[in-house]
């Protein structure tokens, strides 16, 4: 199959056909109007409409956008009829009633327009690349600016020292990550789905609480779904 060259202003068979090349479907019309493309209709000067052709003495290519016009192309009607248009300097501009009717055949379509509408329905056709697990500090825990930051007004103990104090369910043997500080205290973290659960178990925090915690802030969002799966093995 010839692929087309597309004109600066194609009409509407060409650029169905263009689109129909591009994307391995039927286009008409309508579908062309539904996926946000802008017809145009070249306008000879008028002398009864001298503002609207300001100095373009030999016609513009007027837009046809309005709702209630491009609703009547997309239903299939017989003719074009252009009730608000651009001027010539790309003024929105209401037309005397009834307005400007056109043949159908008269109808075109950007290059452009087209151009960028196909690399978009290209783009979003393609599949979804997989990502791949990147060991990052972030994913092995979040540290104790950040737990306290989620955690520590939903709790009435002293949430930061409790966190220094490495027994409970904050020791090595709980939500801290295991040998994370190692190096050094402060480079310590912790799981927040371990510890999320032990303040549910240990100081009873509600876990629509800590749910909402989830979800409020952004260094747990990559913790979310696991969060949500281990409440659905425990059926909370």
């Amino acid at each position: 199959m010839t692929i087309i060259e597309l004109p600066f202003r194609a009409t509407t068979a060409q650029a169905c056909h263009w689109l129909a090349q591009q994307t391995g479907t039927r286009w008409a019309l309508a579908r062309m109007l539904e996926n946000g493309l802008t017809p145009y209709v070249w306008l000879d000067y008028d002398a009864d409409y001298p503002a609207l052709f300001g100095d373009a003495n030999g016609g513009y290519p007027a837009p046809i956008f309005f709702e209630g016009d491009t609703q009547r192309l997309a239903a299939g009607s017989e003719d074009v009829l252009i009730t608000i248009t651009k001027d010539a300097y790309k003024i929105v501009t209401q037309l005397k009633p009834p307005g400007f009717r056109r043949a159908l055949h008269e109808l075109r379509f950007l290059k452009k327009d087209l151009e960028r509408l196909a690399s978009k329905l290209k783009r979003e056709a393609e599949p979804e690349p997989v990502k791949i697990a990147v060991a990052k500090e972030s994913q092995i825990g979040i540290n104790k600016e950040q737990v306290l930051m989620a955690f520590a007004s939903l709790v009435k103990i002293d949430l930061e020292q409790a966190l220094g104090s490495g027994g409970g369910i904050f020791g090595d043997d709980g939500a801290r990550v295991k040998g994370s500080a190692k190096k050094a205290k402060n480079k310590a973290v912790w799981n927040p789905v371990t510890l999320a659960l032990g303040l549910n178990d240990v100081y009873r925090v509600p876990v629509s609480h800590l749910k909402r915690a989830f979800n409020a802030h952004d260094f747990l969002h990559a913790w979310a779904a696991e969060w949500n799966h281990t409440l659905a093995l425990l059926g909370k």
